[in-house]
């Protein structure tokens, strides 16, 4: 009896019913287990995209601000370390140059002719290879060949198909009677070959988007066109097209942004130091060559990154410009 009383006053009572049971230890580990819970959950994700955050700002956005505290100084590449504050000098002078229009109007004009049959040829090339035939695979790494060979390789095989006297175009031209044509200093005819090297390089790379948007597109919707007597064109204008119409619009803001920096392929097309100035009466220099010729033959580097945020202005104007047109056509439909 005794001992059972003993244990008795010893044992707790019971919770009572409804009242919530304590864990046992220390409080400190009580607290610090939720405070850990709380920082995995929450801070995990920040943690994951922090090396993006700090890459882009080392690499992209404190280059494009010091491009701009630049562009308001007088800065010669030989003196990097002097600067002369000039305020707006530097673009109220590259507005009135008129090397400046001319590289924006050959800049314009390239991207335009460029990119219309590319992504043309592109959509079409894509629809061919959603079809099912043999040697499929070997197509599509045939489509991405050119995207991988570099700028360099490609632009001296098209500047020797492209030569005046011994090229192999002007030759094929003359077996059908048409004179040869001097390709690198008619203004029409320079623009036309270098916009077949961005043609050549960047189709197969915008069939493949496209191609990965086509295979995206339920089959539902192609059987319910056949059903309703669609034949393949109709099918493709009415199913493909609005099915791939994202892809579409990224292709042209890619190509767009691609254009607006066109260097390389000008820069080797002119073999040597008219490729700088874009021909020897500038007839295909772009915004990228002005920019250059700015930094590299003439040494000024306030000039320069004028001309590098004229760019990304022209950039911004021409996003903002596509995104009214599109809210416009979003609200008439």
């Amino acid at each position: 009896m005794a001992a059972s009383t003993q244990l008795g006053s010893s044992a707790q009572p019971p919770p009572a019913h409804g009242s919530p049971v304590r864990p046992k230890g220390p409080a400190k580990a009580r607290s610090k287990i939720p405070f850990l819970h709380r920082l995995d959950v929450k801070g995990a994700p920040y943690a994951f995209i922090a090396p993006f955050f700090v890459i882009f700002a080392a690499f992209s956005f404190y280059p494009l601000i010091y491009t701009a505290w630049i562009s308001f100084h007088q800065v010669e590449l030989s003196t990097f370390d002097v600067m002369t504050w000039q305020g707006l000098e530097n673009y109220t002078a590259l507005f009135a140059d008129e090397r400046f229009w001319n590289a924006l109007r050959n800049t314009i004009t390239i991207g335009v002719i460029s990119t219309v049959p590319q992504l043309l040829m592109a959509l079409g090339l894509a629809h061919l290879l959603n079809y099912k035939m043999r040697g499929s695979t070997f197509f599509r790494v045939a489509a991405i060949t050119p995207y991988a060979t570099s700028v360099g390789a490609a632009a001296l095989v098209f500047t020797m198909l492209f030569q005046r006297d011994f090229g192999m175009i002007n030759w094929g031209l003359g077996l059908i009677g048409i004179d040869p044509i001097d390709w690198e200093n008619s203004t029409a005819a320079s623009q036309t070959a270098i916009s077949a090297i961005v043609i050549w390089r960047w189709t197969g790379y915008n069939a493949l988007l496209y191609l990965a948007a086509m295979q995206a597109v339920p089959l539902e919707r192609y059987e319910a066109a056949a059903i309703d007597g669609a034949n393949r064109w109709q099918q493709f204008r009415t199913v493909t097209v609005p099915g791939i119409k994202a892809t579409i619009v990224f292709t042209i803001v890619l190509s767009t942004i691609g254009a607006t920096q066109l260097f390389g392929e000008p820069l080797i097309f002119g073999q040597g130091p008219n490729g700088i100035t874009g021909g020897t009466n500038n007839q295909y220099q772009t915004l990228g060559l002005l920019l250059y010729e700015e930094g590299w033959k003439n040494y000024q580097m306030g000039r320069a990154a004028t001309v590098a945020w004229a760019m990304f202005l022209l950039l911004v104007l021409v996003f903002v410009l596509q995104r009214v047109i599109s809210r416009l056509r979003n609200r008439t439909h």
